[in-house]
């Protein structure tokens, strides 16, 4: 006869196990610990056999008798229940494995170590936070374009439009990989190529104009912050280096007596040397008195770690700039990039090694840290120059160089 709740809910231990009939092969085991078992024994080819259907009070009794049922629907139909909820079992573990979330972090881990690691953040953020919670439990073989233009439909429509075609990317990134290694026939996000609106891509902001450059060295000299906020200030437009790389600069890649700081390219992973104008020298000089003893030359809160990120733009912000429309820390680059070429006539290629970027080059040393170093290092200075004469309110002319 059928057990009902109340019946199993007072059932007590006993020294032995025993078991109680159900009915249609079900009974439930109470161990002498108290356990509730449920239990299906059946026959197939030949041979007794018994199946756990769940754990009472979890599972009750209708629901036990509703995994029993399904069981006797498959005996009927010829397949062993007990042999196919361990297909089941293994065709779940292996969607997991094979989910969209476990191949990008298996992808993730295998790039990231040559990659920036602000540029890593990036991206692994842009798939927790816009991927993920959609697409991330789903096999990666089963996912389709329309589901992939949904995630990316998400992120435009919070006005994001530049991510979203970053997500796209790094989804089309993932689905490629999965492909290599076996885990989906094909990459279902080239699917969706014009599916977004074209991004339209604006530049840092920056300051070109003489006048207007003027005015912002005096401001940047004014400013009351921390010393090692105004030092990074008064270096940001004299070293035009990415300002990631300016605020995790260490001591141990300076040699001031030689003026050269040389450091690894965050986005190249090459190395680089940026020239020293004496300037810039006698700011390091002075801050290295009180640094000098630390590993970065501008540490942050936490001594044991590089000032914020967003330290520059936040004292540009209090000086009164618009981050978004003024200038930015990475807008004294293109100061430096416009100023240098248009105004003192140093070649682009001079100007561009200095930046760090890559350079047509037929002899293949496309980012030759000692390329033109000679013109480098008196371009630096005579930038310098320019700067405090600008500063003081002379009327600056073009310098020809040599």
């Amino acid at each position: 006869m059928p057990l009902t709740d109340l019946e199993v809910r007072n059932l007590r231990p006993r020294d032995k196990a025993y078991r109680l009939t159900d009915g249609l092969g079900m009974y439930l085991e109470v161990s002498p610990a108290g356990g509730k078992y449920w239990r299906f024994k059946y026959r197939f080819a030949g041979k007794e056999k018994r199946l756990a259907l769940g754990v009472y009070p979890e599972i009750g009794p209708k629901e036990a008798r509703s995994r029993r049922d399904e069981a006797r629907r498959l005996l009927a139909n010829g397949i062993d229940p007990g042999i196919e909820r361990k297909v089941q079992k293994a065709a779940s573990v292996e969607r997991s494995s094979n989910s969209f979330e476990s191949v990008a972090r298996e992808w993730f881990a295998r790039h990231a170590p040559g990659w920036a690691a602000s540029h890593a953040d990036k991206i692994m953020a842009r798939l927790e936070n816009d991927v993920f919670p959609w697409l991330g439990g789903r096999s990666i073989a089963e996912i389709k374009a329309p589901e992939v233009l949904a995630v990316l439909r998400r992120v435009e429509a919070r006005g994001a439009l530049d991510t979203a075609h970053r997500v796209h990317q790094n989804c089309g990134q993932v689905f490629r990989y999965a492909v290599a290694t076996g885990r989906a026939e094909r990459d279902v996000s080239s699917d969706l190529r014009g599916a977004l609106p074209a991004a339209r891509h604006t530049h840092f902001a920056s300051v070109t104009e003489p006048s207007e450059v003027a005015a912002l060295l005096r401001a940047l000299d004014g400013f009351k912050g921390t010393f090692v906020v105004q030092c990074a200030l008064r270096l940001a437009p004299l070293l035009f280096v990415r300002p990631g790389e300016l605020r995790t600069a260490e001591w141990a890649q300076f040699d001031l007596d030689k003026q050269q700081w040389r450091y690894t390219v965050s986005k190249t992973k090459t190395e680089h040397l940026v020239p020293l104008a004496t300037q810039a020298t006698a700011i390091l000089r002075d801050l290295h008195a009180l640094t000098g003893r630390r590993q970065y030359v501008f540490p942050g809160r936490d001594v044991k770690k590089p000032m914020s990120g967003a330290a520059i733009n936040a004292a540009l912000r209090r000086l009164g700039f618009d981050t978004k429309t003024e200038i930015t820390g990475h807008g004294f680059r293109a100061m430096a990039r416009t100023i240098l070429h248009e105004q003192l006539r140093f070649p682009a290629e001079v100007i561009e090694h200095q930046l760090a970027h890559k350079v047509p080059d037929a002899l293949g040393n496309a980012y030759n840290r000692t390329k033109f170093i000679d013109d480098r290092v008196a371009m630096m200075q005579q930038w310098a120059d320019y700067l405090d004469k600008l500063k003081a309110g002379a009327d600056v002319i073009r310098i020809a160089n040599k």
